[in-house]
């Protein structure tokens, strides 16, 4: 990350992360932070199974779409 994000800002990016409404694309150009810098802040924010979970989730959701395109 090459600014230091708040508490706010990291707040903000796991909501919007947990959403199933709002891309990796779209939390990036908001908050200027990478898909992999976005996937290193959920890894520290959420535990262990939690961040498996919302993974799974993300790469199932992303898999669908894909079909449906």
């Amino acid at each position: 990350m090459t600014v230091p994000l708040s508490p706010a800002q990291i707040s903000e990016i796991v909501e919007m992360a947990l959403s199933d409404h709002i891309s990796f694309t779209q939390i990036s150009a908001q908050h200027k932070v990478t898909p992999d810098e976005i996937k290193i802040i959920m890894r520290t924010q959420l535990k262990p199974g939690s961040y498996s979970a919302w993974r799974k989730r993300v790469r199932d959701f992303g898999d669908r779409r894909e079909h449906y395109k």
